[in-house]
């Protein structure tokens, strides 16, 4: 299957021949490889020191790699099915605007989903690139936004022939997937390049049950998260890349421009471990999570009140697919939203999912998940009906998308002033705000805040939901259009 000795963690490898080299450190970092003690370091023990170097003779350099982090690499790329691995140690998000830095330049248009993550945005703002956004399908029982439908993007793409790329989101934060082999099939009919947010499904291409990577899929670049599903540390990915369309030079300089000169260490051994151990060992581990996941929903589906949404539920709610190591599950029947059920699990169950939408709550699993972890998210779920209301939740679905002013980049460097939210109808906002996790924005720059924005964003304070934005509770940040678009005055 794989071309290249995947049981190898050259980088690894050699980060611990280094540590235990006893040699003199007459260099950064300042603890000396653990030659310090503090509070932080009597916890975590002396190893993870060891291994935390800077950038030594020997262990190579991750802006112009020709040693051990090469040929990490290009075991990355072979395990991934790519052609090219570049290792971020600043988190899919900086894979994200790497990849739309590389494939569109200002002013250019990129088609792009306007459920995308914040750093889709970021990356909008720092190219300059046009966004047309296209609709994803909306899900009105769940309330939540889901993949691209094809037919959509055929139509948008006729529309906007000279668009160079088109980014999707596969799968979206909630495990749903498009079509994506007939949506890269249909961009390169037209030239266009396909990025893919593949932060959520760095395990596609383990397992033949689940659906198809980016890269299986004949996607341009993509960016995964590889802390998100197999194993290493939080804020560790891999960007990939395959074809022709790619302009390897022009990644590799955007990502030199935004990564930090002094990489984690640990975080590259964390990227170069855990490739390792799921070319080796994935497929077993993979099918023994989707078997217990599947055991998981069935249990779920048999409490009154609750439903764990299935594949064939995705099907009929025009979803290509599915991940199925994901477990949404529909809370809002108890007359409770899935905030309430968010904060519940944790208090009472010590349970922590990973997010809450107004239906529904959903826990992301992975290789290292138990049936004693999914034996106690049931109990949690069951602890929940003493909760239950008789109150009819609130249909409430976001994405509402407001009429676009300019472009992000123009609105992020207009002159701005602060507005009242309840005083900001019809301004233009100069800011992203969102509610995190899961970081898809209500707003960016450069679009009209409408009454259903506000309207949004009232229900979701009211929730106690984390609001992220940057400004303080109360304001919103918008353009000063005297001063932005009447300089002569």
């Amino acid at each position: 299957m794989y071309k290249l000795d995947q049981s190898k963690t050259p980088y690894f490898k050699k980060i611990k021949e280094y540590g235990l080299s006893n040699q003199t450190q007459l260099d950064v970092p300042g603890h000396k490889l653990g030659h310090i003690n503090n509070e932080f370091r009597e916890f975590v023990g002396e190893n993870v020191f060891l291994i935390d170097a800077n950038a030594p003779r020997g262990l190579d350099n991750l802006a112009k790699p020709n040693g051990v982090i090469k040929e990490a690499l290009e075991l990355a790329a072979d395990a991934f099915n790519a052609d090219n691995a570049y290792f971020l140690v600043n988190g899919t998000s900086q894979g994200i605007i790497a990849m739309i830095m590389s494939a569109v330049r200002a002013n250019e248009k990129i088609i792009i989903p306007r459920n995308v993550h914040k750093s889709a945005i970021n990356g909008l703002i720092l190219s300059g690139a046009m966004p047309v956004f296209i609709k994803p399908h909306m899900d009105s029982e769940l309330g939540i936004a889901n993949g691209i439908i094809l037919s959509e993007l055929r139509e948008t793409i006729l529309e906007n022939p000279d668009a160079k790329a088109v980014f999707v989101i596969n799968p979206t934060y909630f495990g749903v997937v498009s079509n994506l082999k007939e949506i890269v099939k249909l961009a390169h009919e037209y030239d266009m390049m396909v990025l893919v947010d593949e932060a959520h499904g760095a395990h596609f291409g383990f397992h033949e049950d689940l659906p198809l990577s980016a890269m299986e899929a004949g996607a341009d670049m993509s960016a995964v998260s590889v802390h998100k599903t197999l194993g290493s540390l939080t804020q560790t990915s891999i960007l990939l890349t395959k074809g022709d369309l790619v302009s390897n030079n022009r990644v590799r300089s955007t990502l030199n421009i935004l990564q930090t000169t002094s990489p984690s260490s640990i975080f590259m051994a964390s990227l170069d471990t855990a490739r390792s151990y799921m070319a080796l060992n994935g497929r077993e581990k993979l099918d023994d999570l989707i078997k217990l996941t599947s055991w998981a929903r069935d249990e779920i589906n048999k409490i009154r009140g609750f439903k764990a949404i299935t594949e064939d539920y995705i099907y009929n709610h025009k979803g290509y697919g599915y991940d199925p190591t994901k477990i949404m599950v529909k809370v809002s029947d108890l007359g409770i939203t899935g905030f309430d059920a968010y904060n519940i699990l944790s208090k009472e169950s010590n349970v922590q999912v990973e997010l809450a939408e107004t239906n529904l709550v959903l826990a992301v699993l992975s290789i290292a998940t138990t049936k004693e972890d999914l034996e106690n998210f049931i109990l949690g779920l069951k602890n929940l009906k003493k909760h239950k209301k008789k109150t009819e939740i609130r249909q409430k679905i976001r994405f509402t998308y407001p009429e676009v002013f300019d472009r992000p980049r123009e609105a992020y460097h207009a002159y701005k002033k602060f507005v009242k939210i309840e005083d900001s109808l019809n301004e233009v906002s100069a800011e992203s705000i969102m509610v995190y996790p899961p970081g898809i924005p209500l707003l960016i720059p450069g679009e009209i805040i409408n009454e259903d924005i506000l309207d949004d964003l009232n229900f979701y304070l009211d929730q106690g939901s984390t609001i992220l934005s940057d400004t303080k509770n109360g304001y919103i940040r918008v353009i000063d259009q005297d001063k932005t678009y009447n300089k002569e005055d």
